[in-house]
């Protein structure tokens, strides 16, 4: 099993500025990367930490209990951060993190079918008690569907072809492995595309995980709930890995950043004038340093962003 390595540690520890008394969330529990150096940090606080994957919640749990007990670890997606905090009468908290990667046991374990470098059942789910796979959706979706999923979650150019072979090739048998796909994603391509650099099948898979954990739409609905949790000098910082999610991220963080320029501005009164809730700590987003690029090859294409909200 791989060893998952946390992308730009430091950098969201840093961004954080943690307090010894503070409230923090680690949406993303993983293998408790970031959930551990928070908790060093924090003997008067307390820290709530979310996770759909049992096996990542196991292991977390063990490594956590051994810095402090001054924690609790929610088994439910991000998404319902609100509605799990609120069961346990938080409703201020002094900072929120987001990793939005899979971590790296995940793609290591060929039989979780994340991976197109390994053979398994077509899987991807987060959450394994959900009934709902990438093998629903590659053996039901519609044509049109299965093209919009590729190109709208994979950014893949030849989404049309490969969709077409997909309907064509399971008309015949279910399309159940990894390598099945695989092999029908190369077939799909036309020459100029397989000779591209990078995997033929690496923007479908995304796609795929995408659609299979809403992962987009769970996002969008922490960010907005997220909001309302921050505490005054509380921030939120988040690591993304693809354009679709830093996209998201991004214009949220804007929105909560910037006021709208008004005509009659200068007609208000002092008092009137709106101000943004937040501060912006990332101008440009932050990126991995050479150092960790060389140790760590997932941090590629992390970008992370953070906001701060204002004193009252």
């Amino acid at each position: 099993m791989g060893k998952h390595i946390s992308v730009l540690l430091q950098e969201t520890i840093d961004l954080l500025n943690i307090k010894p008394d503070g409230i923090y969330v680690d949406c993303t529990l993983g293998r408790a990367g970031t959930s551990g150096e928070i908790l060093k940090r924090i003997p008067n606080g307390h820290l709530y930490s979310f996770d759909v994957d049992d096996e990542a919640i196991r292991e977390s749990s063990q490594k956590l209990s051994e810095i402090g007990n001054n924690y609790t670890i929610i088994h439910s997606n991000f998404r319902h951060l609100r509605r799990e905090l609120e069961a346990l009468g938080v409703t201020s908290v002094d900072g929120v993190t987001i990793d939005l990667g899979v971590s790296s046991p995940q793609f290591d374990e060929g039989e979780r079918g994340f991976s197109y470098k390994e053979e398994a059942r077509l899987d991807m789910r987060m959450d394994q008690s959900r009934s709902f796979s990438a093998h629903e959706i590659v053996n039901t979706y519609s044509l049109e569907d299965l093209t919009r999923v590729f190109r709208e979650y994979g950014e893949e150019q030849d989404a049309y072809s490969i969709a077409k072979l997909i309907v064509k090739e399971r008309s015949n048998s279910p399309i159940d492995t990894t390598t099945q796909l695989v092999d029908i994603i190369k077939r799909a391509k036309p020459k100029k595309s397989l000779l591209k650099k990078g995997h033929p099948a690496k923007q479908v898979f995304q796609a795929l995980r995408i659609e299979v954990n809403d992962e987009l739409g769970a996002l969008k609905e922490a960010l907005e709930t997220m909001v309302d949790l921050i505490a005054p000098n509380g921030v939120i910082a988040i690591i993304s890995f693809h354009s679709l999610e830093d996209r998201i991220v991004k214009q949220k963080f804007v929105s909560l950043t910037k006021v709208e320029g008004d005509r009659h501005f200068l007609a208000l009164r002092p008092e009137d004038i709106e101000v943004a809730p937040f501060i912006n700590l990332t101008k440009k987003p932050i990126v991995a340093s050479e150092e960790e690029l060389a140790y760590n090859h997932r941090s590629v294409s992390a970008k992370l962003r953070g906001i701060a909200r204002k004193e009252d």
